[in-house]
């Protein structure tokens, strides 16, 4: 879902954001910058490297400087992300959180209305693999990251569940002019297909604060610190079972065998509902819907056109199809009382 509280104006200012607005709106917070900007990788929102003078002893730091897309977020909903992040921190989970400057974490540039917010600059490594030591050590984080979640409430925040990530998604889609008529019956029907079957196993499970994208390019590894949860952006209100099958995603024997190494640590902090393991595949679903409507949102951006030229081709509506069609077929077999989600 968008929130509509951005016009075409905001939406253009952000598509031009070059280096003398990002310096000025960091100059107005009180720091020195050098005038060095450097632009990091990230398709949501606008990141940048932005290099200050410093009073240590090499006499420059840099911070990383987040400019929220506008109509995505409201501000308090990105003040769900920060509070999530200091209690996360204040639990001594590795997290890189938000800069505190004039008593407060997130800004608002005057002349753009672009929310933003700055970070430490912190360095790692994505993970190559997923190998025991690390399944197990993110089986713990994940444990105490979801013991923080379930402390407080994110009343902003949305809630996955087939409505807000499946049929709020597939209107999305229907008011663009992305989804060719051919697709436009078949994928509608999928959709609803799979929310009607999976409505009824999202009762009585219990939501809380989570990551909400907790795949492993989420996950970096700092040499004497181990491994951080980065990029909180995505957080929801959500089943536990959402972050755990992100970082093993597969559906194989194999990766069955991952996730249970990981849940067993998960377990020295928390207990698992082992019977969630039934809305992976749901979840998948919803992912693969929700990724579809995202990028039909954004399509306006250069940068999506630039990273996804494939979006809207028949190519792509064809192979989701498939896709959607096939977790019809699991999500209808977890009926079968042989059926093992383990």
């Amino acid at each position: 879902m968008i929130n509509s509280v951005w016009g075409d104006s905001e939406t253009q200012f952000f598509y031009e954001l070059d280096p003398n607005k990002i310096l000025s709106s960091i100059d107005k917070l009180g720091l020195k910058t050098t005038g060095r900007v450097l632009t990091l990788n990230s398709m949501e929102n606008r990141v940048y490297e932005i290099e200050c003078y410093d009073e240590s002893e090499s006499g420059i730091k840099s911070v990383v400087a987040k400019f929220y897309r506008p109509g995505r977020w409201s501000r308090d909903q990105i003040l769900d992300e920060h509070q999530f992040l200091k209690d996360a921190r204040d639990g001594d989970l590795n997290v890189i959180t938000p800069l505190y400057f004039l008593n407060k974490t997130l800004f608002q540039d005057e002349e753009t209305g672009i929310f933003f917010a700055l970070f430490p600059k912190k360095g790692g490594r994505i993970p190559d693999e997923m190998n025991e030591r690390k399944l197990e050590e993110l089986g713990r984080t994940l444990g105490r990251l979801h013991n923080i979640g379930e402390s407080k409430v994110a009343s902003n925040r949305l809630t996955i569940n087939p409505d807000s990530f499946g049929l709020d998604n597939l209107q999305i889609l229907k008011s663009t002019n992305y989804l060719p008529g051919e697709f436009l019956g078949p994928i509608s029907d999928f959709v609803i297909k799979i929310c009607n079957l999976s409505r009824p196993l999202f009762e009585n499970v219990s939501n809380i604060r989570i990551h909400g994208d907790c795949h492993r390019s989420n996950v970096i590894y700092r040499e004497t610190e181990g491994a951080y949860l980065v990029d909180f952006d995505d957080m929801l209100n959500g089943p536990a079972v959402q972050d755990v099958w992100l970082l093993v995603p597969g559906d194989d024997d194999y990766a069955k065998e991952q996730r249970m190494i990981l849940l067993c640590e998960y377990e020295s902090f928390r207990d698992f509902d082992y019977s969630t393991l039934k809305l992976i595949e749901p979840l998948r679903a919803l992912r693969y819907i929700h990724f579809a409507a995202w990028m039909a949102k954004r399509y306006d951006d250069p940068a999506f056109k630039s990273a996804f030229p494939y979006f809207g081709t028949d190519k792509y509506w064809s192979e989701l199809l498939y896709d959607l069609r096939l977790q019809a077929e699991k999500i209808e077999a977890l009926s079968n009382p042989y059926n093992n989600y383990m």
